[in-house]
């Protein structure tokens, strides 16, 4: 049994939190550079530029990509031969990400009741996933997700009789009626099968792989470039203002479901697609 404190997981999360916000990953950074080689629109040209000039001013002066710094999501795999030392783990999660965007000096933007709306000065608490795995290490996967893109995703209880082409033209549809609104060039991480929110659960997952990867199922593989191809036609464009370049890319994850239903969730993210991952 190999244990691990408490403390190592807030030290972590507390540093996630700052890097996630400060520097985007490099895949993500590369398709926004190489983007602009292939982007049609002078305006389009100019706006990706801008988003490049922006990525280099924040990993240089340790500044926020964006204002919005998110809300925290962590995703945290716990193996069954770890000893979760010092503490309550999710206090510990908590206490990362309080640090993380106090030192940081990054946006607080929780409030405490959704209804009420006094805010919780110190962007806790995050929305946590936990898995228990096989092994004796702790995989931590910090994502902030900022939410002018969150407020433009979609859950979508299909009938089984719509097929593929009914989850096709659910994330069109859902990627028009986001327009300028999710902050193009997107992310679109859609999430197929299992329940209602389980769908949820693995489109969020699926904004946190690497952009240039692709599914390991051979017909979602190919549903991943055929969506990103009809999207990038859609001439939303980066910043909503014309263009080719509408998403970056589309990430698909699918789980077993009932058989009476073809749940579908398609999360949106801005070009900001914040997350890091540390194994402790």
């Amino acid at each position: 049994m190999r244990e691990v404190s408490t403390d190592e997981i807030t030290k972590n999360i507390k540093e996630m939190c700052i890097e996630a916000n400060y520097i985007l990953s490099d895949d993500v950074k590369n398709k926004i550079i190489n983007s602009a080689a292939v982007e049609n629109s002078e305006i389009g040209k100019k706006i990706l530029s801008q988003l490049e000039e922006n990525m280099e001013i924040a990993e240089r002066e340790q500044i926020p990509i964006c204002q919005d710094t998110g809300m925290a999501v962590v995703f945290i795999k716990v193996g069954q031969e770890v000893h979760i030392t010092g503490g309550n783990l999710e206090d510990a999660i908590n206490q990362g990400v309080r640090e993380g965007y106090t030192e940081g000096y990054l946006r607080k933007s929780v409030v405490k009741d959704p209804l009420i709306r006094e805010n919780t000065k110190d962007n806790t608490p995050a929305i946590i996933h936990y898995e228990i795995v096989q092994g004796d290490k702790v995989e931590i996967t910090v994502a902030p997700k900022g939410f002018g893109s969150e407020n433009m995703s979609r859950v979508c209880m299909l009938k089984p009789a719509d097929g593929i082409e009914g989850v096709k033209n659910a994330v069109i549809e859902t990627v028009k009626l986001a327009g300028p609104n999710a902050c193009p060039p997107v992310v679109v991480g859609v999430g197929i099968g299992g329940t209602f929110e389980k769908c949820a659960l693995l489109a969020k997952k699926a904004l946190t792989r690497d952009i240039n990867s692709e599914s390991s199922i051979e017909y979602v593989a190919e549903l991943e470039k055929e969506l990103l191809d009809e999207i990038n036609n859609l001439n939303i464009g980066p910043g909503g203002l014309g263009g080719k370049i509408t998403a970056l890319g589309v990430n698909i994850e699918t789980y077993p479901t009932h058989i009476a239903g073809l749940p579908v969730a398609i999360n949106m993210c801005c070009h900001v697609n914040r997350h890091k991952k540390r194994i402790l």
